[in-house]
């Protein structure tokens, strides 16, 4: 039998690595609709929960990078049995977290080991089946990874609700001790891979790379809570953060084997591709965290139900990857690509017009669309990135590309929470000015809901204070909402200028989407 072809079905081998694929992209949803459960419970406010998402995509960033030389280092086989042990042991302890500096630590350490799945899995599934049926491989491979994250929010509802948030983490015990026997019984090196001598680790850019990602997180994550440049502590982490991006593009060019080459970014297409999945992991990632908090803090939701009123959004994008798959070729990329971000835009855009009285069927449509716009954004925009580099080149711009979507999820999330608490205090000081004893609106609807206390047997200084305090709370109501729909409207601005940067792509002849973890 020849080395390099598998020794078992390739189907087992694709069951294999789909698995821990699965979980991984699972994690990325299934925390966002049990945010409020966590704050509660570890005593921490919303904002500091979205920590546990940002955390998890960080980590999860600075591995992906290193996964080819790790694999060839240490053998593909170790090492992501290594990672799904991680993984899997992480999530554990995630579950029995009785702190929030707890949580983070255990949810990098989550963030790490999955890091590796998904370009692995890609690797193993492209070299078991042979090319004629790559396809069908990798159009298997793209219906479980666009299913996970359709169940997530439901299936992270449903623990919630009828059991504890800490369940989002301990169900994945189960599939993490599968995939470890699975990965024993089925998953063997090739010999390209067993005979690699990878040259040595650029530990120097690695580190740079983490402290800028790293320094990056934590002044976002912590700099509204500290008054940003107020505190010296966020301000340090800041300079940091400029120090450690700095060196670390310093270092990748001026190494003859730098750790990420980033010479690769000379490619027009690429650089443009890359700066658009910076932008789309932004609007991707942050709408998928802050329709769950808007749906429960403010309409009343459960964590099941915001769970069932994020299905729309995956249906959108089951339905629409076949059929971006096989526009692909047939339609010039930048349309397509700008197809995507016109949908999005769309959808963020019926987002800003919500008000209180909305039901399940009002965000369905504009979650549609969103979901359309992942299969016209990701699919076309791998494919004109990375469509016009050469063979060798793909493995790491892959990297590269994957790393932009992160740091842009991750960003986007700290930036979003940030929007809607400043823009919260900017609408509430505005709402308030028409609270005065002067205004005949207010003094009317004081004296009308004084007497609805009253006429349930409370006192009328007990009463009125009732009424002052409901009035209170309406407008704190009131001004949170108009925070969300800005920053739905900042989602539709954005995805209207990166539709005009897509236009700005060059051609690429294709004869299908390439693929890219």
């Amino acid at each position: 039998m020849n080395a390099s072809k598998p020794k078992v079905n390739p189907w087992l081998i694709a069951l294999t690595v789909m698995l821990p694929t699965f979980m991984e992209v699972l994690d990325t949803t299934i925390a966002n609709v049990s945010l409020t459960h966590i704050a509660g419970s570890l005593s921490v406010s919303t904002d500091e929960a979205t920590w546990v998402l940002t955390s998890y995509l960080i980590s999860n960033a600075i591995v992906i990078p290193c996964s080819a030389w790790l694999g060839q280092r240490f053998g593909r086989r170790n090492f992501l049995l290594f990672c799904v042990t991680v993984f899997t042991v992480a999530s554990f302890f995630c579950g029995l977290a009785t702190s929030l500096p707890m949580l983070l630590v255990l949810r990098v350490i989550q963030g790490a080991g999955g890091g590796a799945f998904q370009p692995i899995a890609q690797s193993i599934l492209l070299e078991s089946f042979p090319k004629e049926k790559h396809g069908v491989a990798m159009g298997v491979y793209g219906i479980g990874v666009v299913t996970a994250p359709i169940l997530g929010p439901v299936l992270g509802g449903w623990l919630t609700d009828n059991y504890s948030w800490r369940w989002i983490f301990f169900i994945k015990l189960p599939a993490g001790f599968l995939a470890m026997w699975l990965i024993r019984r089925f998953i063997y090196d090739p010999h390209w891979i067993r005979n690699a001598r990878p040259a040595r680790l650029d530990v120097v850019g690695l580190s740079f790379m983490s402290l800028w990602l790293g320094c990056q997180e934590v002044f976002l994550d912590k700099g509204q809570e500290d008054d940003w440049f107020g505190s010296r502590f966020i301000a340090l982490m800041a300079v940091l953060a400029v120090i450690g991006l700095a060196v670390f593009i310093w270092r990748e060019f001026s190494v003859d084997k730098p750790f990420v080459d980033l010479r690769v970014l000379g490619n027009y297409n690429f650089s443009l591709g890359s700066a658009l999945m910076f932008f789309a992991g932004v609007t991707l990632y942050s709408l998928t965290a802050i329709i769950p908090l808007f749906l429960q803090t403010l309409m009343g939701y459960t964590a099941l139900q915001s769970g069932l009123a994020m299905i729309p959004r995956g249906i959108g994008a089951l339905i629409a990857m076949p059929l971006a798959g096989r526009l692909v070729g047939k339609v010039q990329g930048r349309y397509l690509v700008a197809a995507g971000f016109l949908s999005f835009g769309l959808g963020a855009c019926a987002l800003a017009r919500l008000s209180p009285d909305l039901t399940p069927w009002t965000l369905f449509w504009p979650l549609f669309f969103s979901g359309v716009s992942i299969a016209f954004m990701f699919v076309p925009l791998n494919t004109l990135a990375l469509g016009a580099l050469k063979p060798e080149q793909i493995g790491n711009a892959s990297g590269i590309f994957n790393l932009m979507r992160n740091v842009g999820g991750s960003v986007g999330i700290s930036m979003v929470t940030t929007f809607v608490a400043r823009a919260a205090q900017a609408h509430q000081n505005t709402l308030v000015a028409d609270l005065t004893p002067y205004d005949t609106a207010y003094q009317s609807g004081i004296r009308s809901m004084t007497a609805a206390f009253a006429g349930r047997g409370e006192p009328l200084f007990t009463a009125h204070q009732q009424a002052v305090g409901s009035m209170y709370h309406t407008l704190l109501t009131q001004a949170d909402l108009l925070a969300y729909l800005d920053n739905f409207r900042w989602f539709t601005l954005l995805c209207f200028a990166a539709l005009v940067a897509a236009m700005l792509f060059k051609h690429v002849k294709v004869h299908g989407p390439v693929a890219a973890h």
